[in-house]
């Protein structure tokens, strides 16, 4: 094979550097085509045994170095896990220095002033981070690449000092031995005194992606803090440093074009990377004329969409904006999701602003400007990035917004009540100074006021309580009544259910949690097995053609389909969806199977994962990306042997919550809204979380119809030789069912296991001492162990001897074993256990003879006090309503709602009671809007139509509609 690297640039030198330093040849070509300011890599590779040539072009700066070291990689100068600082490196010094380069007035004073800027910038980061390179310990193609264009820059703008570490960095790379000669050209700077601007307020790049390295924080401590503070004050308005952005690498940048092409004056500067407009306020300061932009994507099912652009320090009260906006009806403006700002304005969150309208071409969005902004000399945002910011002129940003076809509303809005920095500092801004007290009058004992004790005694309460997700203690540092959430993540943790790991919504099972998984699959396989089903395994994935067969199916889960599109380095032609539930990856093989009605029934299960990539805030074992489940599929000649398989699987599930967990549920059908994407009828059976006062749907069970039948061509002749379509039905149960057992029994020390899902049923702990050493104990509790044993009990002896009793004591109970047998020398010397119940806390001594009877009766009581406590607190949240005035109050006291209804097919009263109930929550809280992400909405939804019915007067009216009502349907609020 022949390569033939060509390339096209009026600037070869940062690319001949690089692949002198790679070996790899480069020809270089002076064609009229090289005058362009964007360089060209064309490669050639040809096949002289076929003959056949082939022909790649890469465009731009990060494209050409990133292709050239991709030829050998070993060398380590694009090193993967530094990616996004070499291209951010890359990019920043290439538009640098073409703005210099490429003008006809490189001796504006402007032009050395951003030459002098990224300089800087370089400085700030070689000093916070120790380093010597700009994108890790080694020498990268950023490195090559930026102490090239930025030799260049210089000597073309006229610059000749540089900062001390800066230069040191130019010269260490520009005068490697390995380049020869190839950059003798290029002058050296001289070391020039640091100034206020080269001292910026935060660290850059390394900083921004991860916190502080430890080089930052030892130069934070003590007086670096207060110099570097001073050093701060009145710091001129350049950017101090690049940083990665958090989108992908925006050169060329369509805006940026934009603007050049309008002519419209402008200035874009890197700055270190800022989620929030108090980060810009605070981090990337600007004259006192000029200003930034606080930005808010809005939403409005009926009014449409809104990009709303202020000064940093103004309010936004949506409820007034609507006002303002002259918007009729109803108004719930509310923050768009992350897919709806980059479907219409290509950017993600923290990249917005006013420039961002370009991307509108469909003029869906409205743009509210500010009219404070108008008012300032100078205005700075985004161009669809947050490392980077553009000033100009209130007059020019009109004219590009009216350019890009949009006309602006322009709206006054009065400063938010705490203006300023406001919200919550980031972590790189300086720490704010403590206000001096007032100094005590003489003689005079100062008192303290009882509210301020109070509020210090609340405060320290909390700053106890400051620990890191994940991060384990003795004992629980939430009480389950105080922070239900963070409780909740205790017990997971400490019981030692879960780990955490580095992807957001997936977890590691540890074994605790799989053990109670296993234990409900043994006990589930022997229930289907009764029933004829049969085990089996599917594949992970399944191609698109497959999954959008069915359309109401896919529509129902597209949102949350993760897509494999890539294979190494090379991208798939079709893109293959990985598996969020079965039903398209099993029915093609149902096709093939199925001819006769001897093939019928059809009943298979498996047990496998499933990924749903989910939006919403993720928690372990209630809403994760990964998750395990049990999905049985069947078919049948008739819609009755279907409609029994539903209901049998559906007991199955009664089962699983009642008579294994402990838990009570509601049997019913699910509403036309609710039910299963593309399904014929949905079942269900629906827990509730007292505490909470949520409602969380167990596990479903779907009659599928003929619908997936015809779909996937799947027929038979039944026994008229007709031909025939199936009706089919799945059925599922997760993982969640063990974070249902957690909030429902769990309490203020850990979890309290029912005893059918409990790993280990009784634990044994001696209490070793000098009258019992284990030498005494060991035998002794050995040999109840092995009589428990015998008795198919799941028992343990905790012989551990670097631990003491009291902490075996907590860590068991902190693990939810329902019984522990403590054994001492009393016990040995009379020939029993003291016994402990976990769920009660009730203890007695129980003769050891006893313990073969009395425990796999004990086993049995636990479990039945468990669910009648449980079931107990449910029903009281239980309550009819026939009048919407006792809706939402009754939702307000964490209750289940039981009203009358038109039926489960008028779908528009259906979503008229969530809103209705939503905007009247939200107002009795005080409250405006939701967030597009929060995961607990205060609305209420149909939980289910229960089978068994409270008797229906004739005449009753539907709560919502006034129509005459056809049966009885539960509200809640739910998981």
């Amino acid at each position: 094979m022949e390569v033939t690297r060509t390339l096209h640039s009026s600037n070869p030198l940062p690319f001949t550097a690089l692949a002198k330093i790679l070996s790899l040849p480069l020809h270089s070509s002076s064609s009229s085509s090289s005058s362009s300011p964007n360089p060209e890599l064309h490669i050639t590779v040809s096949n002289p045994f076929n003959g056949i040539s082939k022909n790649y072009y890469h465009r731009g700066y990060v494209s050409i170095a990133r292709k050239l070291c991709d030829y050998v990689p070993e060398s380590g100068l694009w090193a993967l896990d530094a990616e996004s600082d070499i291209e951010s490196w890359i990019a920043t010094a290439a538009d640098v220095s073409c703005a210099v380069l490429n003008s006809d007035r490189a001796t504006d004073p402007s032009l050395a002033a951003r030459v002098k800027s990224f300089l800087s910038s370089v400085e700030s980061h070689l000093f916070s981070t120790s380093r010597t390179f700009l994108a890790g310990d080694l020498a990268s193609a950023a490195d090559v690449v930026a102490a090239v264009l930025c030799a260049q820059a210089c000597a073309a703008a006229g610059v000749v000092e540089a900062p001390q570490q800066t230069v040191r960095w130019m010269d260490c790379v520009l005068r490697n031995e390995v380049l020869g000669g190839l950059t003798k050209g290029l002058k050296s700077l001289k070391v020039g005194s640091v100034t206020p601007l080269e001292k910026p307020v935060v660290a850059v790049a390394a900083a921004a992606k991860g916190g502080e390295t430890k080089a930052q924080a030892k130069k934070k401590k003590g007086k670096d803090v207060k110099k570097e503070e001073s050093a701060n004050e009145g710091a001129k308005t350049e950017s101090p440093a690049p940083a990665p952005s958090s989108s992908s690498d925006t050169s060329p940048n369509t805006l940026l074009e934009k603007l050049s092409s309008l002519s419209l004056p402008h200035r874009q500067y890197s700055h270190t990377l800022c989620m929030t407009a108090d980060e810009l306020v605070a981090n990337v300061p600007v004259p006192s004329s000029h200003s930034h932009t606080k930005n808010l994507f809005l939403r409005d099912k009926k009014h449409g969409l809104f990009l709303v652009s202020t000064l940093p320090n103004s309010g936004v009260n949506t409820k007034q904006l609507g006002k303002d906006l002259k918007l009729e009806g109803k108004v719930n403006l509310r923050l768009a999701d992350e897919k709806l700002l980059m479907e219409c304005l290509g950017c993600k969150p923290g990249t917005v602003g006013p420039l961002a309208i370009l991307n509108d071409g469909e003029g869906k969005v409205t743009l509210v400007l500010d009219e404070g902004l108008l008012g300032v000399e100078k205005v700075h945002s985004h161009p669809l990035r947050n490392d980077m910011s553009v000033e100009m002129s209130p007059d020019d940003l009109l004219a590009y917004v009216k350019a890009c076809g949009h006309e602006p509303v322009v709206l006054s809005f009065k400063p938010a009540e705490s203006s300023g920095a406001g919200g919550k500092a980031p972590a790189s801004r300086p720490p704010a100074e403590k206000k001096e007290k007032a100094a005590p009058v003489a003689g005079k004992k100062q008192k303290q006021p009882q509210q301020q004790k109070q509020a210090n005694k609340e405060k320290n309460k909390q700053d106890k309580r400051q620990t890191k997700k994940g991060e384990t203690l003795l004992a629980l540092q939430w009480k389950k009544e105080e922070n239900f959430p963070m409780w909740y993540s205790d017990v997971i943790v400490l019981s030692e259910m879960i780990s955490y790991y580095d992807i957001s919504g997936c977890y590691i099972l540890r074994p605790w949690s799989y053990k109670i998984w296993e234990l409900m699959q043994e006990w589930f396989n022997v229930k289907i097995r009764a029933l004829g089903v049969e085990n089996a395994y599917f594949p992970l994935f399944v191609s698109e053609s497959r999954l959008t067969k069915e359309k109401d199916h896919v529509e129902g889960f597209s949102p949350e389909v993760a897509w494999v599109t890539k294979s190494g380095e090379s991208e798939l032609t079709n893109p293959i969806a990985i598996r969020p539930t079965s039903e398209t990856i099993m029915y093609p093989a149902f096709a093939d199977w199925i001819k006769s009605h001897r093939d019928l029934p059809l009943k298979l299960n498996q047990w496998s994962n499933v990924v749903r990539w989910e939006f919403k805030d993720p928690t372990p074992f209630l809403r994760t990306r990964e998750f395990l489940w049990q999905e049985g599929h069947t078919a049948h000649a008739t819609l009755e042997e279907a409609d029994e398989m539903v209901m049998d699987a559906l007991d199955l599930y009664r089962g699983v919550y009642e008579d294994l967990l402990g838990i009570p549920v509601i049997k019913g059908y699910k509403t036309e809204k609710e039910k299963f994407a593309g399904g014929f009828r949905t079942t269900t059976v629906e827990a509730y979380i007292p505490l909470s006062g949520r409602a969380i749907q167990g596990a479903t069970s779907h009659n599928l119809g003929q619908n997936f039948g015809k779909m996937f061509e799947i027929s038979f002749q039944n026994d008229k030789g007709e031909s025939a379509i199936p009706w089919q039905t799945s059925w599922g149960l997760t993982t969640r069912t063990i974070g249902v057992m957690i909030m429902v029994h769990g309490d203020d020390t850990g979890l309290v296991l029912p005893p059918r899902v409990a790993p280990v049923q009784v634990v044994i702990v001696p209490i070793i001492s000098k009258k019992m050493p284990v030498e005494v104990a060991d035998p002794y509790c050995n040999a109840i162990l092995d009589s428990l044993k015998k008795i198919g009990i799941r028992a343990t002896y905790d012989g551990r001897t670097m631990y003491n009793p009291g902490w075996k004591f907590n860590h068991w109970e902190q693990k939810g074993v329902p019984i522990r047998l403590e054994v001492g020398p009393r016990d040995i010397e009379k020939n029993q256990v003291f016994f402990c119940i976990r769920h009660s806390m009730e203890k007695k001594d129980i003769p050891v003879s006893d313990l073969p009877t009395l425990i796999p009766e004990e086993l049995k009581n636990i479990h039945n006090q468990m669910f009648e406590k449980v079931k107990k607190e449910r029903d009281s949240h239980l309550v009819q309503v026939t009048e919407w005035k006792d809706f939402v109050p009754n939702l307000e006291k964490n209750n289940m709602v039981l009203t009358p209804w038109c039926g489960g097919e008028h779908q528009d009263w259906e979503e008229w009671v969530k809103e209705k109930s939503r905007e009247e929550s939200l107002s009795a809280r005080g409250q405006e809007a939701e967030e597009d992400t929060c995961a607990t909405s205060v609305a209420a939804k149909t939980l289910c139509i229960p089978f068994e019915q409270p008797e229906l007067k004739e005449g009753t009216k539907c709560i919502a509609s006034g129509l005459d009502a056809t049966c009885w349907v539960l509200w809640g609020r739910s998981y």
